[in-house]
């Protein structure tokens, strides 16, 4: 049985994928604090449209969720990196938005992965990374839109639109150039990646059952 397969057929994540998991979760637990220092200074240059800020940036607070399943390649690996770099946020670095950053990046991992988990952990092309930061934009935009009552303002087709934008290339494309590039330096060879790279696919079911 090929390593693929291997990954395909194993109900529990092993422990190099957990603490690789919870190392991405504190690396980008503290880039997700520099990105709250950069939507701070780009506010106060943007004045008196420094609310639309958060908005450009949004999408830098996604990244974590794709890279991580793009690894890993099993269910729920987006949703736990981005909560545990949300409580490095919290925890560690005074986070302002506080303990709602939880809730919050509990959302964004969950709309990141849907993409993912549609095409059964298999397919990685442009288009799901894309597809995975718009979800995890917009469905984080729509919470935060009940929250702040932006569906009452004239400008709320612009947030979103902003939004779903920074989604898309921040925490979609971006997501892929980074994991591309990891791939390429071998680091990744004993993941789920590096087998299904190796074997010319994914890990999946499919693959155990054909070799068994």
């Amino acid at each position: 049985m090929s390593a693929v397969a291997r990954a395909g057929s194993r109900p529990r994540l092993a422990l190099k994928e957990i603490v690789l998991v919870v190392v991405l979760g504190t690396v980008f637990g503290f880039l997700y604090w520099v990105f709250v220092q950069a939507w701070t200074a780009l506010s106060i240059a943007m004045g008196p449209a420094g609310d639309l800020a958060q908005h450009f940036l949004a999408g830098s607070w996604l990244l974590v969720a794709p890279i991580a399943i793009a690894i890993v390649r099993r269910p729920g690996v987006g949703v736990l990196a981005e909560v545990l770099a949300s409580i490095v946020e919290v925890v560690f670095l005074g986070s302002p938005v506080g303990p709602l950053l939880l809730v919050a990046a509990l959302i964004q991992g969950v709309g990141s992965e849907i993409p993912f988990a549609l095409g059964r952990y298999r397919r990685f092309g442009w288009g799901r990374y894309a597809l995975s930061g718009l979800l995890g934009a917009g469905l984080v935009f729509f919470w935060s839109a009940l929250r702040f009552g932006w569906f009452g303002q004239d400008l709320v087709l612009v947030r979103f639109g902003v939004q779903a934008a920074s989604g898309v290339i921040l925490g979609g494309l971006l997501a892929k150039v980074i994991v591309d590039g990891l791939l390429r330096t071998g680091v990744l060879a004993n993941f789920a990646i590096g087998a299904a790279h190796d074997d010319g696919g994914a890990a999946t079911p499919e693959l155990v059952r054909r070799e068994r």
